[in-house]
């Protein structure tokens, strides 16, 4: 397991142009985030969800990694097995950086992969549509359940238990432009000796004095 534990949201990403839901502005002005954005919102209101993410894919196109993303790709390529990087967001912006997709952990899916709801199996379909891809169906098992392969607010999330693991190991906690909502970080920097917080803005979800250090 890794040795240093980097947890980046979205505010790694604003740089580059990415709001977030929290943000005014943009596609989440347009709406509404509990009937797009939450569990259940596929079969209460599936053409509006699709819609949505299919916006929110096409934009993703002309979005590029700032800095902030490649130091941590070279870090990651310098470093290996002692570095793990983990990120909430579903953009492809650590990808662009010059990451494979094995050596981040999204803990959130991807913007650009699709999956099937029948079969399970998934396909990276870039910056297209969902109905612009195979026809909208499943190109294995035929299906037209075809849904972003995004984990919505309420649904599971299994990759966070590979973030669990590597935090059993860490020495070193890193969190990056989080707000501390959804995963909680104060209760991950507990466990380690050495922690870094760079946020530009205070959070209410999180206690500063918990961290090593503020940037």
């Amino acid at each position: 397991m890794a040795k240093v534990v980097v947890l980046s949201g979205a505010g790694i990403s604003a740089e580059s142009g990415i709001s977030t839901f929290r943000d005014s502005g943009g596609l989440w002005n347009e709406y509404d985030v509990d009937k797009v954005c939450k569990a259940g919102c596929l079969v209460d209101n599936r053409a509006q969800t699709i819609e949505f993410y299919d916006k929110r894919r096409v934009e993703l196109k002309t979005k590029e990694p700032n800095k902030a993303h490649k130091i941590l790709a070279e870090l990651k390529n310098k470093y290996k097995d002692d570095i793990a990087i983990v990120t909430q967001n579903v953009d492809n912006l650590f990808e662009k950086a010059g990451m494979f997709d094995d050596e981040i952990i999204h803990l959130h899916g991807y913007l650009t992969k699709i999956e099937c709801e029948k079969c399970s199996l998934v396909y990276d379909i870039g910056y297209s549509k969902i109905e612009d891809s195979f026809n909208g169906k499943c190109p294995t098992c035929g299906s037209g359940a075809i849904r972003p392969s995004v984990v919505m607010f309420g649904e599971d999330a299994p990759m966070y238990d590979k973030l669990y693991k590597h935090m059993k190991d860490c020495e070193l906690f890193v969190v990056i432009g989080t707000s501390g909502s959804v995963v909680s970080t104060d209760s991950l920097v507990v466990h380690v000796d050495k922690s870094i917080l760079n946020n530009l803005e205070p959070s209410k979800a999180i206690f500063d004095e918990l961290y090593t250090k503020v940037i």
